[in-house]
């Protein structure tokens, strides 16, 4: 591999990389955040018997949320959960050949998270214009295009991060520690 090359590769690492901890760490404020409104509506109902309107919602929402923002990072890290044990022998034994699978299942991963981008692209596109809303009428409601966003803009990363395992044998993405 070329020093021009590798020098993009890294930087490209770097800024994805740090895009996957902010997003992390963004996800870790939503699991707080959902700890507050769950929190609340228990202690709202028993003591008040006024319970959170909307926590169903915010529940389901923070989900996806969740889900999503943490899901690049886990990708950069190489800790996405996979059935590996066959893989884990092959590298034993020829850790080439591992290797070279590895970048297969990395490779078909990250076409399945363009798949998820461009399909999810369109559907942000429509709730971002119609402004359509999930939720009760009258008691909560909430835009659905946020989410949609995060979905598309967490394939979206999970795929540059598959893409750079490819690229560099899995071996340099894989080396750093999750940023939380």
């Amino acid at each position: 591999m070329s020093l021009r090359r590798k020098s993009v590769i890294t930087l490209i690492h770097k800024i994805a990389s740090n895009i996957a901890i902010a997003a992390n760490v963004v996800g870790t404020f939503v699991v707080v955040a959902l700890i507050a409104v769950v929190n609340y509506d228990i202690i709202a109902r028993g003591i008040f018997n006024k319970p959170f309107l909307g926590a169903v919602e915010v529940v389901q929402f923070s989900m996806v949320l969740i889900v999503f923002l943490q899901l690049p990072d886990v990708v950069r890290v190489g800790r996405l959960t996979r059935s590996d044990g066959f893989l884990g022998l092959v590298k034993q034994r020829s850790p080439g050949v591992g290797r070279r699978m590895s970048q297969i299942l990395d490779l078909i991963s990250g076409v399945f998270m363009v798949i998820i981008a461009v399909a999810f692209w369109p559907e942000f596109l429509e709730m971002w214009e119609s402004q359509d809303y999930f939720g009760v009428p009258g008691v909560f409601t909430a835009p659905w295009w946020p989410v949609k966003l995060v979905i598309f803009l967490s394939a979206s990363l999970c795929a540059v991060h598959f893409a750079l395992h490819v690229l560099t044998g899995g071996e340099a993405p894989r080396k750093q520690e999750s940023g939380t």
